[in-house]
């Protein structure tokens, strides 16, 4: 059974490789794979190594994002079906629109709840907003 699947794999990597286009198109689609997987390895690390919720927000958005993205349209480009590819790529631009602007409201939401910056960020340009009734 494992040397049938094998054998598969190899006929179909030989024919894919006979094609000019075929095997331009598997590089291409490595190449997104491989982005998309470095930009969300960056996007974990980022998570794991900034110092507060802001700076997490930014690089859980902004690199992880991308990131999915790439790895979208990688696999829409290897379903070889216009119709995939046109819902992943749906998807990129959804991720694209809706990623930063939901961080934007959760810092947002954050900062006006009291989440203090780190110490090594630079200025808070946020003004506090008071809770409660005004005098």
């Amino acid at each position: 059974m494992g040397r049938e699947s094998l054998a598969v794999e190899s006929f179909a990597m030989e024919s894919l490789a006979s094609e000019p286009l075929g095997m331009g198109l598997a590089v291409v689609v490595a190449v997104l794979l491989v982005l998309g997987s470095l930009f969300s390895l960056l996007a974990a690390v980022g998570l794991l190594r900034f110092p507060d919720l802001y700076t997490r927000m930014h690089a859980a958005s902004k690199a992880g994002s991308v990131g999915s993205g790439l790895l979208l349209i990688a696999a829409g480009l290897h379903a070889l079906d216009g119709a995939i590819l046109l819902r992943a790529l749906a998807g990129f631009f959804f991720i694209l629109l809706t990623a930063p602007i939901s961080a934007h409201l959760l810092a947002k939401a954050a900062h006006h709840a009291g989440q203090r910056l780190h110490p090594i960020s630079v200025t808070d340009q946020m003004p506090r907003e008071r809770v409660g009734p005004k005098d």
